[in-house]
């Protein structure tokens, strides 16, 4: 007697759930309630009186519940782990990180009741530690930058974990093409602006994720809007960019928190980019505090950073006599430094005196005097 192959009497009734998918289910489920109570971040436009027809806009990425930019690829890297199957009830998340990004991925393993714990640098902020804590995280402290991936590799060996790995997965895990990525929020918040389609977006690396999602984005949707990448002193990804070496490396650690690296990230994407610019660890602090008088609340490190790139792009501009719109991003807010970028004791001992710079910026600002080499 033939079988009937397509009978399916041979199946039961119900097929068996696999493992993990009803858990998976829900920590989906968690995630993007998440997302949907949290509106859309702020673009700010200040007034400076000195750039003429040059509109300025800061996207400000600290008013997310974890205060950083970091928030939105903390919930990619989280989701992508979650559905490769990486990441499963009980799971031990590990991260290597320079703080905020730690605090947000704290921040989401504690909605899906998962532990985690951070890798980073001895000197990461006393405030972003706290953060992470009190979020529920462990600190695994290292001595140098380029200590922290082997720790968190062995880390998440050891626990029977699942290393996110940001700087090899930020560009993978957010869908560049849209899905409420930074670079469709810019553009969509600025469709209705005098000059809608920025001349450049002003963006430092970290991971290079961010950049190489704006980088996407821009030819994705066929603009004309350039980006520049800003890079901090030790710090290889000007150096990789301009010599086209993506193997180079550096023994010093950034220090500018959450911004360059001592290795050439997988996540960076030096094809996407137009223009890089390297910027003094000293002028990125000046501009940090210079912006956060602007805007009459304190920002980050790599905020000034970001902002410096902006205003050496301005600068060129007015020297050329063309006029439009510039973007960049408030990465997140001070109140994590007060130890540190705003602490005078530590601006003494670590040999930044920002006075002269502070005053070159002010100037520019006010008037369009042109940045000054020593400043650059």
């Amino acid at each position: 007697m033939e079988t009937d192959v397509f009978s399916g009497d041979d199946l039961p009734l119900a097929l068996p759930e696999c493992a993990g998918r009803e858990w998976a289910r829900r920590a989906i489920g968690l995630l993007q309630g998440d997302a949907r109570r949290s509106a859309d971040t702020h673009l700010i436009k200040p007034v400076f009186p000195g750039l003429g027809n040059i509109s300025v806009y800061l996207k400000d990425e600290s008013t997310h519940p974890t205060g950083s930019l970091k928030h939105r690829l903390a919930r990619s890297l989280v989701l992508y782990g979650i559905c490769n199957g990486y990441i499963r009830e009980g799971t031990t998340l590990v991260e290597a990180s320079s703080g905020s990004t730690a605090v947000s991925e704290a921040y989401f393993a504690r909605i899906l009741h998962l532990p985690f714990i951070a890798v980073m640098p001895r000197s990461t902020s006393a405030q972003k530690i706290e953060a992470i804590e009190r979020f529920g995280g462990r600190c695994h402290f290292v001595e140098r930058s380029a200590e922290v991936y082997q720790a968190a590799q062995q880390i998440a060996a050891e626990t029977g974990g699942h290393y996110l790995d940001q700087f090899t997965y930020a560009e993978r895990a957010t869908d560049w093409r849209g899905n409420n990525n930074i670079a469709e929020s810019i553009f969509a918040q600025m469709e209705n602006e005098p000059q809608p389609e920025p001349e450049w977006v002003v963006m430092s690396a970290g991971t290079g994720g961010t950049s190489a999602t704006i980088g996407r984005y821009i030819r994705y949707r066929n603009l004309s809007t350039r980006l520049c990448v800003v890079d901090v002193e030790n710090s290889v990804f000007y150096d990789s960019y301009v010599k086209g070496d993506p193997a180079m490396t550096c023994t010093a650690g950034s220090r500018i928190e959450g911004i360059g690296r001592p290795r050439v990230e997988p996540s960076f994407m030096p094809t996407v980019i137009d223009h890089m610019i390297r910027v003094p660890d000293v002028a990125s602090l000046a501009a940090m505090h210079v912006l956060s008088d602007r805007i009459f609340r304190r920002v980050g490190g790599s905020t000034g950073t970001n902002f410096f790139g902006l205003c050496r792009i301005a600068a060129q501009m007015l020297r050329e006599g063309r006029e439009g719109s510039l973007v960049t991003l408030i990465c997140d807010s001070g109140a994590r430094y007060t130890d540190t970028y705003y602490n005078p004791d530590w601006l003494k001992d670590n040999g930044f005196e920002l006075g002269p710079h502070i005053d070159r910026l002010n100037a520019f600002l006010d008037t369009g005097k042109t940045l000054t080499s020593s400043a650059e």
